[in-house]
């Protein structure tokens, strides 16, 4: 019973290293970085995979106003810590609250076309393979609130 708890102990402390490696972010020729192989990801810039696509986000709004309107909803989240604030990129560290896991959410702001702006989309967790569909949760929460 003490070797099983040690154990645990041991992995959770481990794990909390892992999570202050920070993974490839950004943007690159106007691109988010790719998901990895991992099913921990999801990027509406993955067309091509459909284990890691998401549907991009469409607001009906000025660059401007879509950046507000997912700050506020950022800065209403808990456990989150917006890392990046410019005027078409948004980095945000979601932090799970047992665990202390951290996810990086991305935003990239397209043109603006007919009154809309198209916001690329990519979360991901740090470690670990599985992130059981959180991070897909998690950018659908986001959507939800933003279209309100």
């Amino acid at each position: 019973m003490f070797t099983r708890k040690l154990l645990y102990l041991l992995v959770f402390i481990l794990l909390q290293g892992c999570s202050s490696h920070m993974p490839n972010l950004g943007v690159s020729n106007g691109k988010l970085a790719a998901c990895p192989s991992s099913p921990n990801c999801v990027s509406s810039q993955a067309a091509a995979d459909d284990k890691h696509y998401i549907e991009p986000i469409v607001l009906k709004a000025s660059i401007a106003s879509a950046h507000d309107k997912v700050m506020t909803v950022l800065d209403s989240s808990k456990r989150t810590k917006v890392v990046v604030n410019e005027e078409n990129y948004i980095h945000a560290e979601f932090t799970s609250a047992v665990f202390r896991f951290v996810d990086d959410v991305e935003f990239l702001f397209a043109k603006e076309q007919d009154g809309e702006v198209m916001v690329d989309i990519r979360s991901a967790s740090r470690v670990g393979h599985s992130d059981f569909g959180v991070n897909r949760k998690r950018m659908e929460s986001i959507r939800d609130k933003l279209n309100k």
